[in-house]
């Protein structure tokens, strides 16, 4: 939430294009920062903090992106799909976790825990995911620019402006 304005303002000035693969960047250094900074609680916090940042950046700018990529009759759905797009991302990145952890194990007395290694490749794991994402975002269309600037793209669309 302390993010969404700058947000705002970096989809309004560049678009959400650059608003999302800032969001990925910043996760990714977020992720990176979780590589070497686990050995505090104040240092867990400042890494989940800047993860969160980045993908409210993200996450801001996704719904932007769709709405200026499908005709208005469609963004329900590829809202909708986002969002479900979004969960199984969840669910599926959770049990990449889960599975790591389990194989990198650490033994205290009769216990068997994750180890702290298995928490560093998860943070490694999540960065490169998240530059990936970067890359990928750089391959989506920029901004539209309407032939008129004071008619949106849409009416422009519709009224055969530009074809």
């Amino acid at each position: 939430m302390a993010t969404a304005p700058l947000s705002a303002h970096i989809s309004a000035a560049a678009g959400p294009k650059v608003t999302l693969m800032l969001g990925a960047l910043v996760v990714a250094v977020g992720y990176g920062l979780g590589v070497v900074m686990m050995a505090a609680a104040r240092q867990v916090v400042v890494m989940c903090c800047v993860i969160s940042a980045g993908v409210g950046f993200a996450y801001g700018a996704l719904p932007a992106l769709i709405m200026g990529a499908v005709p208005l009759s469609e963004t329900a759905a590829a809202n909708s799909l986002n969002s479900l797009m979004r969960s199984i991302g969840t669910s599926a990145s959770s049990a990449v976790a889960g599975v790591v952890l389990a194989h990198m194990t650490t033994s205290f007395g009769s216990l068997t825990l994750p180890s702290h290694n298995g928490f560093r490749v998860i943070m490694g794991i999540g960065s490169a995911a998240s530059l990936a994402a970067l890359v990928l975002a750089a391959f989506l269309p920029g901004r539209r620019v309407a032939a008129d600037a004071g008619v949106p793209a849409a009416a422009n669309a519709a009224a055969g402006v530009g074809s």
